[in-house]
């Protein structure tokens, strides 16, 4: 009969291996606990607290911060400019997110088609507009949308087009100009990564099988693409939830744009014009919630539907043991 078994302690080198990677991860964890975690904590808390104030109607000289419960959240939804900002961002999204993801897609694809030329300078023209910060973005597209002042509009009422990029209607859609000029090129970059790193064999075994250009694009760069695909579009959606910079600089150009225009344009108000921070937190709070359900149930949604083995993979294998017995790739 054996005994119980004997618990091995940690030699002297695991354990100065522990502490050399204490060492550095603490201060990646309190810049993170400083930066993030305080910040997102105190929101919440502002969240939960109101303003009273005494005196006759409310206008005495004492006020003081009690609690609130979630009546700021309560508030926050019963505004119907709040709310319609999430709808409205909500249908910004759902067409410019798939239009602005199709279009860097084709651009990485066509810049790494193996007879593109000039790769260097059109990566570089089309990556430039985002090192464009958005308020000067929006001021130079606002000057391109202003009747009077805009050659596009000129254009259009010569050939005989009523526009105005800046009505009810077209406003939106004008924003999301905007961020499709900005952001397809960062996202471009993104995807030209990910292509990088695929196996040049994977592209030498379809040649061999027979595949064109545009299959091997179908087939093996977009399935093994896919999570760039997804780390793009989970930013994108934060990204137009998050949307301000556009709307806060149309605003004086547009009357079809409000202080609440968006979620994140509503609580910058209601802080810094209605003097009221605690509703503010509680729509800055109901905003992150927004997005965390919005990534991450995009993030199962993909995640439940598992890549197939692009075309071309059993040939590359082929090809890698036909080379490694010192055969030829036929």
């Amino acid at each position: 009969m054996t005994g119980p078994a004997r618990v091995r302690r940690p030699t002297r080198t695991q354990l100065r291996g522990a502490r050399a990677a204490a060492g550095f991860l603490l201060p990646f964890l309190a810049l993170f606990a400083l930066c993030f975690l305080a910040p997102i904590g105190y929101a919440v808390y502002e969240s939960l607290l109101k303003v009273e104030r005494t005196g006759t109607l409310g206008l005495g000289g004492e006020t003081k911060e009690v609690w609130a419960g979630l009546s700021n959240y309560a508030t926050a939804l019963e505004d119907d400019r709040f709310t319609a900002g999430f709808g409205r961002v909500l249908l910004f999204g759902a067409v410019q997110i798939p239009v602005m993801i199709a279009l860097a897609t084709g651009l990485a694809l066509l810049l790494e088609a193996a007879s593109a030329r000039w790769v260097g300078f059109f990566r570089t023209a089309f990556f430039l507009p985002y090192g464009v910060p958005g308020v000067i973005a929006s001021i130079l597209w606002g000057f391109l949308y202003v009747p009077g002042i805009s050659p596009l509009v000129e254009i259009a009422h010569s050939a005989g087009w009523d526009v105005d990029f800046l009505s009810r209607g077209a406003v939106l859609w004008s924003i999301a100009n905007i961020v499709t000029w900005q952001f397809t090129g960062y996202n471009m970059l993104v995807l030209i990564a990910q292509l990088k790193a695929v196996p040049g064999e994977l592209y030498e075994a379809a040649r061999i099988d027979g595949a064109r250009g545009w299959q091997i694009a179908w087939h093996i760069k977009l399935p093994l693409i896919r999570p760039a695909l997804v780390l793009t579009t989970v930013f994108s959606i934060i990204g137009t939830l998050q949307m301000f910079s556009e709307p806060k600089v149309l605003k004086p150009l547009s009357n079809s744009i409000d202080s609440g225009y968006t979620p994140n344009l509503a609580a910058y108000n209601e802080a810094f014009t209605s003097n009221n921070q605690h509703t503010a937190a509680a729509e800055a709070v109901l905003l992150a919630l927004v997005a965390c359900v919005l990534s991450f149930g995009f993030l199962r949604l993909v995640g439940q539907r598992e890549p197939k083995e692009p075309k071309g993979a059993k040939g590359a294998k082929r090809v890698k043991g036909s080379k490694g017995k010192g055969g030829t790739s036929r």
